[in-house]
């Protein structure tokens, strides 16, 4: 019996046929094993006939492929190809810049964003998204250059100056930095981040008359973020305004309560107070909260 069992599964395995390059490439590119995955993908391309709709999506999949095993060049030349089939979507041209931005190819990345979200890949629209989507890469100076011709395009486009006074910020080009983010308010006075962001740079040079009232409006504009909080009980501290500091940070603890840096202002905060043994709680919190994952 057992002969005629294992007689019987070796005439199955037999009658099979062996997985298509196509399948078998999906199959690794579901075990997240992209490189063999798009190997397969290019071995079930040697069969198809360029223009077909399985071609089409044999190169979607190889682009994907690609794409996620950082190769960014194939991934570029298979996405367009898809593309070229017909397929546009969402995903694709997301892809696609993304991975053209990697090749340090600003055009092409402009124009596969800008058809990614449906504007003229000449407009100033275009020149700033895909600003953003270079700074969500840290391509900063690529990023800065995008900003500067949409501006030029259309200097009244919100968020452009935000941007460019965000990254004259991490240059320590504070003048460009503050500029650009009042100009940014003059726009869009209820936009609470270019507040925010316009306090930042005022305090790198501790200018605490200026952020200290930028800090404010972006706190009252949108109270649910800590971030300008912390700034706040920065400046408030520095100016000896103790009580200040410690309303403003401890707000900023409840709204974040991991924040290592609203621990360690309001511990510093609370020993200026004569509040010595919650104040050295907070810093021996901070310092817990500062410890990296490898350190715990």
């Amino acid at each position: 019996m057992n002969i005629l069992l294992q007689a019987a599964f070796f005439l199955m395995q037999a009658a099979t046929p062996p997985a298509s390059p196509f399948d078998t490439g999906r199959s690794l590119f579901q075990q997240h094993n992209y490189p063999k995955a798009a190997e397969a993908f290019e071995t079930a391309m040697k069969t198809e006939e360029p223009g077909t709709k399985h071609y089409t999506e044999i190169a979607f999949w190889l682009g994907q492929a690609y794409f996620l095993g950082a190769k960014n060049p194939e991934a570029v030349a298979w996405l367009e190809k898809a593309i070229e089939g017909g397929l546009r979507t969402p995903e694709v041209e997301y892809m696609l810049g993304s991975a053209s931005i990697q090749n340090r190819e600003p055009d092409r990345a402009r124009r596969a964003f800008a058809a990614m979200f449906n504007v003229d890949p000449e407009s100033a629209s275009a020149h700033l998204l895909t600003a953003q989507m270079m700074i969500r890469q840290e391509f900063e100076e690529f990023a800065y250059a995008e900003l500067e011709r949409c501006i030029v395009l259309n200097p009244r486009l919100p968020e452009a100056h935000y941007l460019l006074g965000i990254i004259s910020t991490y240059r320590n080009d504070i003048d460009r930095a503050t500029r650009e983010l009042e100009t940014e308010i003059a726009i869009n006075p209820n936009f609470a981040m270019a507040y925010y962001k316009l306090g930042d740079a005022y305090s790198r040079r501790e200018q605490w008359d200026l952020a200290i009232p930028a800090l404010q409006k972006s706190a009252w504009l949108n109270p649910a973020f800590s971030g300008p909080y912390i700034l706040l009980g920065k400046g408030y501290f520095k100016r000896e305004e103790y009580k200040n500091a410690e309303g403003v940070l401890r707000r900023a603890i409840q709204m974040d309560p991991k924040n290592y840096s609203a621990h360690y202002l309001l511990g510093q905060v609370l020993i200026k107070l004569g509040q010595a043994d919650e104040g050295r709680k907070m810093l021996e919190e901070s310092q817990h909260l500062h410890k990296t994952p490898d350190d715990k």
